[in-house]
């Protein structure tokens, strides 16, 4: 069962890893022994330096995952640093937060762009490479919202949804073809897009009652679950949309 778990001599590439959840997975891929091709517009040092810290290898290409033509870039970019890729975790994404009367186109594009367009494209790119070698692992990550409707958050609600659909489609062409793709779908997780959340004591205490744990989930939460997805342990599980929730989802 170690062998089946284990990434040693992989290499994974994960965008948006500068903090919260994609350093999180980061850190539980180089544990299981993955090195790590980290894709992000923000500072990724401090990444860099905790992957290197487990005796992994560090890759830093920079790339602002909002522009179709950067995403590119980083992704043919990745494939010539490496010459073999392994996992794709399409982490990178953003949120804003307005009542859908006032939702500005703006915010609508920036939004799409970034947590559906860029993962269409580097899971394009890469997966072509994967399907070459007839073998890899694409781990999109979903949410909660690819499954509600949310509030406040129409065009993220839209793109998870989106990550949902997108990844149940890429299975079914890819599968036969050594090719896996799943999603991990966070709960309410303490990261910066919640900040507003843990925040507001009403809409705190409201979302806290509904979660069995009764916590918010932490970065570390999906450590296991990414290792498992990303490893042979999974070879057999596909299109398929992982809850890591506290429970959120059967309450």
């Amino acid at each position: 069962m170690e062998h089946a778990f284990s990434l040693v001599g992989k290499t994974a590439i994960v965008t948006g890893i500068s903090r919260g959840l994609g350093k999180g997975m980061v850190l539980g891929l180089a544990k299981a022994g993955a090195d790590i091709v980290g894709i992000s517009v923000s500072n990724m040092q401090d990444t860099k330096e905790a992957v290197e810290q487990l005796g992994r290898k560090f890759y830093a290409i920079p790339a602002d995952m909002s522009s179709s033509e950067e995403v590119e870039r980083a992704a043919n970019e990745a494939i010539e640093s490496v010459g073999r890729i392994d996992i794709l975790v399409n982490n990178a994404g953003i949120i804003r937060r307005s009542p859908a009367k006032d939702f500005s186109q703006e915010d609508w594009k920036e939004v799409l762009d970034m947590n559906l367009n860029a993962v269409f494209t580097m899971s394009s790119i890469i997966g072509n490479h994967m399907l070459e070698h007839q073998k890899g692992k694409i781990i999109n990550i979903a949410s909660m919202l690819s499954f509600q409707g949310g509030i406040r958050v129409p065009a993220y609600t839209v793109s998870k949804h989106g990550i949902a659909g997108l990844t149940k489609s890429l299975a079914n062409e890819w599968s036969s073809q050594g090719v896996n793709v799943n999603a991990i779908a966070p709960g309410y997780m303490a990261t910066d897009n919640t900040e507003a959340l843990r925040k507001d004591p009403e809409r705190s205490e409201s979302i806290l009652s509904r979660i069995p744990t009764k916590r918010w989930g932490n970065p570390s939460d999906l450590e296991g679950p990414v290792v498992f997805l990303a490893s042979e342990a999974s070879d057999y599980v596909t299109g398929h949309i992982l809850c890591v929730d506290g429970g959120w989802m059967s309450s």
